[in-house]
């Protein structure tokens, strides 16, 4: 069997996995996010860099509802001489805390709104953070992670603890302990990571369950149409102003 062929059967044996694994949690979020936005909520996403960062947002097929939230902090002041003394570029529980409390003070994250924060690992400390924070602004938090990864690794958060520990809600996205699913012997790592594949599809299986309940309660939300059939970028207009009056 070649790596190709390899490769397919990896991916099918995963979402197999994650079907049986998280189902139950992607028809928990179906619902939560279903229930924000009946009542007049926004679904906000957030990543640490891989596929999710930009798969649910404005695609064709996807919720106009599904809102980007990215963060940074940058400061520029480079010297030679206080680089090679290791001073600055430090990281601290403080800073932290108070990068994500501005970020969550000027975002359009308000209570009641559902927040998904993808993390492979889980371990590093903005993602933990985002999540603790806000949990106590009452919005519901969805982890998206690796359990069997994450759960073997030591968080780097002042807490000690995952993304999986502090979210209300979790989906495994099914990857194994260091991501990659693929070896040959004469290379010398993994390769083919497997999370991404599993995290774009768990949350797409989550919209398939948003749409169905939301048209269930007659009130179906406003999806978005490829701008690359005719005419399809003043339907795009359209279709955003019809989100914006409608909320949905």
């Amino acid at each position: 069997m070649s790596l190709i062929e390899t490769y397919f059967e990896r991916i099918r044996a995963q979402i197999a996995m994650l079907e049986q694994r998280s189902r139950p949690a992607i028809e928990q979020a179906a619902d939560k996010c279903a229930e924000s936005l009946l009542r007049g909520g926004v679904v906000h996403v957030y990543d640490t860099g891989h596929l999710v960062s930009r798969e649910l947002i404005n695609r064709a097929g996807g919720l106009a509802a599904f809102s980007p939230l990215s963060f940074d902090l940058q400061v520029t002041n480079t010297n030679p001489y206080r680089e090679a003394q290791g001073v600055g570029a430090q990281t601290t529980p403080e800073t932290v805390r108070c990068i994500v409390r501005a970020a969550l003070d000027r975002s359009r994250v308000i209570a009641g709104d559902v927040l998904i924060i993808g993390s492979v690992s889980g371990k590093t400390p903005f993602p933990v953070e985002l999540a603790i924070q806000a949990r106590t602004r009452e919005v519901f938090t969805i982890g998206l992670t690796a359990l069997d990864y994450s759960s073997q690794l030591q968080s780097e958060h002042e807490s000690g603890k995952r993304l999986y520990e502090v979210a209300d809600l979790v989906i495994d996205n099914g990857a194994p302990y260091g991501d990659a699913m693929l070896s040959l012997d004469g290379v010398e790592t993994a390769f083919c990571p497997a999370s991404g594949i599993g995290a774009a599809v768990a949350l797409w299986a989550m919209v398939a369950g948003i749409v169905e309940r939301m048209a269930a309660h007659g009130k179906p939300p406003t999806l978005l149409a490829s701008v690359n059939r005719p005419n399809g970028m003043e339907h795009y207009k359209q279709t955003i102003e019809h989100y914006k009056q409608r909320g949905y």
